[in-house]
């Protein structure tokens, strides 16, 4: 697990209410350039949305926290994927080089 994240306190507070508003329950890994400290302010936040059991994430529950993305403040793109559904290999990847967001305490 990587330690930094290249994420404003601000926007990681905006972040978290949406999660903990839409993914109650549900573990969140950031990953990618925001982590792995090759990004820029523009770059957009990758994330694996790790649900409970490592079971699929309803539909529904997904659809209605990326339209609250897009509707927040935050001027990036995040692109979250649920882990249920990503390919073995990739998650593979994504598990050497991450950053545990939901429960963050310096937001």
């Amino acid at each position: 697990m990587a330690d930094g994240l290249h994420l404003s306190t601000r926007h990681g507070r905006v972040l978290q209410a949406l999660l903990r508003e839409h993914l109650p329950g549900v573990e969140v890994w950031a990953y990618g350039s925001r982590v792995n400290g090759r990004s820029h302010d523009g770059s957009d936040l990758d994330l694996a949305l790790r649900g409970p059991g490592l079971n699929a994430i309803p539909a529904g529950q997904l659809v209605a926290f990326e339209e609250a993305v897009r509707e927040s403040t935050i001027p990036f793109l995040i692109d979250a994927r649920d882990w249920a559904m990503l390919p073995r290999r990739f998650q593979q990847e994504v598990a050497r080089e991450y950053v545990m967001l939901e429960g963050r305490v310096n937001w």
